[in-house]
Order: C-alpha cells, then sequence, then structure tokens
C-alpha cells in the first residue's frame, strides 16, 4: 500500500486529519491479514470493511440513493466486456495530455473503479482516493484497486480530503460538489468531467426506460466549474457499440434506470443491437488562489 500524507484525510465528525493505520492490535483484520483503520486524534475511528473500504456516512448516513448491488454488478458485467475501453482510453489521454506527473488522483463518484485502474495501467500515479455513495460499488472497487483507499461518503458534503492535496479530479457521470473540487485541488490541478451527449444510447433509449439527457449539457458544467477552474478543453467521444440482448439490459440496468423496475424482455431483442454510445470529456485547471 502507497504512503499516503498524514495530513490528507480529514474525520468527516470533527475534520480534524485522519491517520491511516495499516497494522495494529485492535484492527479489523483483512482479506489478507493486516489490520487497517483510519482513527483522528479525537477518537473518532472508522475500520476497514472486510472488503477493504471505509464506511465514512455519519449520523443519518445520506439522504441520497446510491446505486445497489443488482445495479453494481449489472455494471461490472458490461464494462467487463470492453464496451467503454474508447471512454477509458479517452480519460487516460487527456490525463496523459494535461496532467503530468500524478502523485494523487482523486475519483469522485468511482463506482467500480474501472476508469481508475485504466488510469493506473498507462500513468504513473503515487496514490489515489476513491470515493463513492454506494458500498456495493467500492467493495469493486477495493478489489480492482488494492492501493487505493475506497471511501463511501456523499459529494454533496464536504469532502474527506484536505485543502490543496489533489493533483488529478475524476468526476466520471457523477454529481459536481464545485466548491469542494476547489477546495481539494491543488492550484494548476486538472479536473476531468464526462457527461454523456444527448444522443447517447438513443437507439435503445426507450426500450429500457433511459432518462433522457438535455442539450448543452458541456456547456452547463462548464458553466458550474467556471468560478475556480477554467476550461482547457472538450472533447467529445463518440463510437459504436454493437450489444448482446444481455448487454442491452446490463447497460439499463447499471445506470439511474436501474433504479427503478426494468421491463425489458430480452428474448425479445434481436441477437446483437447497433447502439451508439457519445460522451463529452471536459479538461479544467484550477485557477491559482481560489481557496
Amino acid at each position: 500500500m502507497p504512503t499516503y500524507p498524514e495530513s490528507l484525510l480529514l474525520c468527516p465528525v470533527c475534520r480534524d486529519p485522519l491517520t491511516v493505520n495499516s497494522a495494529g492490535q485492535h484492527g479489523k483484520k483483512m482479506d489478507d491479514g493486516a489490520a487497517r483503520f483510519l482513527r483522528c486524534p479525537r477518537g473518532h475511528r472508522f475500520d476497514a470493511a472486510r472488503q477493504g473500504y471505509f464506511n465514512l456516512l455519519t449520523g443519518r448516513g445520506t439522504e441520497f440513493e446510491s446505486d445497489t448491488a443488482a445495479m453494481v454488478q449489472a455494471r461490472v458485467d458490461f464494462l467487463g466486456g470492453g464496451h467503454f475501453q474508447p471512454l477509458a482510453n479517452a480519460v487516460t489521454s487527456a490525463a496523459e495530455s494535461f496532467a503530468g506527473n500524478l502523485p494523487l488522483v482523486l475519483d469522485v463518484g468511482a463506482g467500480t473503479g474501472y476508469y481508475l485502474k485504466a488510469l493506473q495501467e498507462k500513468v504513473s500515479v503515487s496514490a489515489s482516493v476513491a470515493l463513492d455513495i454506494s458500498k456495493y460499488a467500492l467493495r469493486r472497487s477495493a478489489k480492482e484497486l488494492p492501493d487505493a483507499l475506497c471511501l463511501v461518503c456523499d459529494v454533496w458534503r464536504p469532502l474527506p480530503v484536505a485543502d490543496q492535496f489533489v493533483d488529478l479530479l475524476l468526476n466520471i457521470f457523477a454529481p459536481r460538489n464545485v466548491p469542494e473540487f476547489a477546495r481539494v485541488c491543488s492550484d494548476g490541478a486538472v479536473a476531468l468531467v464526462v457527461t454523456p451527449l444527448p444522443h447517447h444510447l438513443r437507439e435503445i433509449a426507450e426500450l429500457a426506460g433511459l432518462l433522457g439527457i438535455r442539450p448543452g449539457k458541456a456547456t452547463e458544467v462548464a458553466a458550474s466549474m467556471a468560478e475556480f477552474f477554467d476550461e482547457s478543453e472538450a472533447r467529445r467521444v463518440e463510437f459504436g457499440m454493437r450489444l448482446s440482448p444481455i448487454d442491452v439490459r446490463n447497460v439499463a440496468a447499471m445506470g439511474p434506470a436501474g433504479h427503478h423496475t426494468l421491463s425489458i424482455d430480452v428474448d425479445s431483442l434481436p441477437p446483437t443491437s447497433d447502439v451508439t454510445a457519445a460522451f463529452t470529456v471536459q479538461v479544467f485547471q484550477k485557477r491559482a488562489h481560489t481557496g
């Protein structure tokens, strides 16, 4: 496991620094036999789950609906088929072009860790932190990213990361808490934001009950980031996919539509469906002296 700065993480209860402990008499035992927990000077402690992630939700947890185990499994199955590999390649390419050396990467809304893992396989990353609201997703992230700190938290609350530590921030199909992004990013840090274009999955949108995507989404994102970040580039990533009936069901179930009952009869679908994937990858750079 990489050595993380002692002051990197903040306690969600008191906002004092959280120390990452890799061994200890009273730590919860991991599958590899090591004990891991997070603890602040005031005694707030968070033991690692057996799967390797830490749950930092406190109080009543969160009012937002997190991805379910079924949604996460659908995502694992779909992404495992390589259907979004061109998007992963685009994210990695943008990071290589703009970010250079990456001492610390923060993935906000990391899900199963698919894009962060793709980045780590191509770019030298010293340390990484994966945040998501779904413990089911972070179970997968912790498995795929054994050297990352995987933390369950609500992105709309203050992030459990100290000021000015992040060199590259990933935000892929996830909520954007821009003031918190600005706080945790160092001056000159790069934020990569990925959103779908309106015609993404258009061939199966009605069949799968997918939510519509507003035109001008990239413009909205740029406007929301403008107080703290300058947009360096917006890359349009579009490619075709040939999907099986199971793939169609999985791509529907892994997104927001998965929170509702899906009535896709896979037996009624053709053996393959030609489907469009379309995204915008926006590159933002943190402006200096903006808190």
